[in-house]
Formats: structure tokens, C-alpha cells, sequence
């Protein structure tokens, strides 16, 4: 089966290629680097559509996202749908449903995204949705954090922390967030693939994590020590002075894909392919 990847330098991207090239005919292309006009489909049978502006801590431009997000995304599935492509799959993000909550979310849930990045995800789903029929599936697969080898933004400079400072004001955080480990969203892609499926899917590890919980299993794979604190004040703090920091420390984002799981392997309650530790060992030590 040949397969058209787009985002394939990212860490999904690099990650699908090295797992999954004995199985497909993978070829790439780049919006940055390649021209669009070029672009032959012909025989495709599937659309992995990664590439994406993503969400930016310092902000980025309702035109930018607009541009990158929705406009080529269109472009490309509607040249997929008009050059005889059976399949596109989107990434897409579960800040299409908001940001941090203590309701958990699902692949029902209403969607309310708060900031451009979430908006113009929602505003491709939707777009997308209307491109489907009986000979063009279109798969929307909405994501928590996606970690793995290559990883960069939070959980990154995480580690860093985790590594370089051994003593943090991280104890008895008892959030909630749903995480997905490259591993388990490449699979889950690829039982897609071979079920022709379509619609919306969340992808997720088997148990979401506290922040807590995710520095002690960073610490216990990095084999470093590190004391976890519990100071005054600290959190009241932090949300005064850094309320993004706080927010993404002490906020919760829990998702139940269980209706995903129902769907693509038959079984609800299924398990991931690799669990959350297994995902971080291998985040911080591949094996591919």
C-alpha cells in the first residue's frame, strides 16, 4: 500500500517512518520544501496528513494558523479526494475541545477551543468532515500531549529539569493528564489504516498522569535523584506571576477514548501497546 506522509521530519513523522516502512510505501512531502503544484497522488491510498503550526507559547498569528492549518490541509485532501485517494487522516488536538478542565473529555464532547491553534484545528475538522463520502475516509485523530524520542516544548524542558535539579516544588500535585507515547499513536494509526476506518478518534496512554507522577518516572528512567517538595504558597505563586506554567503544572486534561477503542480493536477496554512507563523509557532510551 503506498502512503503519501506529510510532517515526516517531526518526531511522529520520523517515528512512523523507521516503525512502519517494511509494512507501507512511504513517501513524503513538505509544504516548506516541495512544490505543491508537483504533487502527483497517483496511486496513493493514503493520506497521513502531520504536519501542522502548532500551538506557540509565545503566540503566533490568526493568518498564520489559517494559512498552515486549514488552507493547506484543504488544499491537500482535496487533491487526495480529486486524485483517487482512499483515506486522510488528520492530526489534529484535544485543544479543539479547550484548554485544562476537570471534566474529561471524550470523542463527543462539545468543542469550545480558546486560542488559534485549537480554532483553526476545529475549523480543518469541519472543513474535512464535508470532503468525506463513500470512496474518500476521512480520519480525525485528536491528541493530548504526544511524547516520544525527539520530543520538544514541555516535556522537554521537563527533563531538563528533572535532570539539573534535585530539588523541585513538584510533591503531591494531584492533577490529572492524559499523555500518548509516539508508539501508541503510530499504532493506532496504522489499525486506521488497515480497517479503512473513518471519523473522530482520541488517542491516549491507559492512565493519565499526574505531574507528580510523570517527574518520578522521568527521574527513576534518567536515573537521577531528585527530592520532591511541598512549599507554601508556592502554586498560589506561580499562578499570580506564570499563570501558563501554573496551569500546565497543577491543571488537569483527561480524556476516555474509550469509544475509540470500541471502534478500531473491538474491545473498550483493550490496552495500549505500551504502557506510560514503558513509553518514557523508550522516549529517553530508543531502541529504533
Amino acid at each position: 500500500m503506498k502512503i503519501l506522509l506529510t510532517g515526516a521530519n517531526g518526531f511522529i513523522g520520523s517515528y512512523f517512518c523507521q516503525r512502519y516502512a517494511h509494512k507501507y510505501r512511504l513517501s513524503t512531502f513538505s509544504f516548506l520544501q516541495d512544490d505543491f503544484a508537483l504533487l502527483d497522488l497517483k496511486g496513493v491510498a493514503v493520506v497521513v496528513h502531520l504536519s501542522a503550526l502548532v500551538h506557540q507559547m509565545g503566540g503566533a498569528s490568526e493568518d498564520a494558523y489559517e494559512k498552515v492549518n486549514v488552507t493547506q490541509t484543504l488544499s491537500l485532501a482535496k487533491k487526495a479526494k480529486e486524485s483517487g485517494v482512499g483515506q486522510f487522516i488528520f492530526m489534529s488536538t484535544v485543544k479543539v475541545y479547550g484548554e485544562e478542565s476537570d471534566l474529561i473529555y471524550s470523542e463527543t464532547s462539545e468543542c469550545h477551543p480558546q486560542d488559534g491553534y485549537g480554532k483553526s484545528k476545529l475549523k480543518a475538522e469541519l472543513e474535512l468532515q464535508k470532503l468525506q463520502c463513500e470512496s474518500f475516509k476521512v480520519v480525525i485523530l485528536r491528541t493530548p500531549i504526544v511524547y516520544g524520542h525527539g520530543v520538544k516544548a514541555n516535556i522537554k524542558n521537563l527533563i531538563h529539569l528533572v535532570q539539573k535539579v534535585p530539588l523541585l516544588p513538584f510533591a503531591n500535585i494531584e492533577n490529572r493528564r492524559s499523555m500518548v507515547y509516539v508508539g501508541n499513536l503510530c499504532y493506532l494509526m496504522d489499525v486506521a489504516i488497515q480497517k479503512v476506518a473513518c471519523g473522530i478518534f482520541l488517542s491516549c496512554d491507559d492512565t493519565p498522569l499526574s505531574t507528580t507522577e510523570l517527574i518520578k518516572l522521568l527521574a527513576k528512567e534518567l536515573d537521577t535523584k531528585v527530592i520532591l517538595l511541598e512549599i507554601p504558597f508556592f502554586a498560589t505563586l506561580l499562578k499570580f506571576l506564570k499563570p501558563d506554567f501554573h496551569k500546565r503544572l497543577y491543571g488537569s486534561l483527561e480524556v476516555d477514548n474509550r469509544a475509540t477503542r470500541k471502534a478500531l480493536f473491538g474491545d473498550e477496554n483493550c490496552p495500549s501497546l505500551y504502557s506510560s512507563e514503558e513509553g518514557i523509557q523508550e522516549m529517553l532510551n530508543p531502541k529504533l
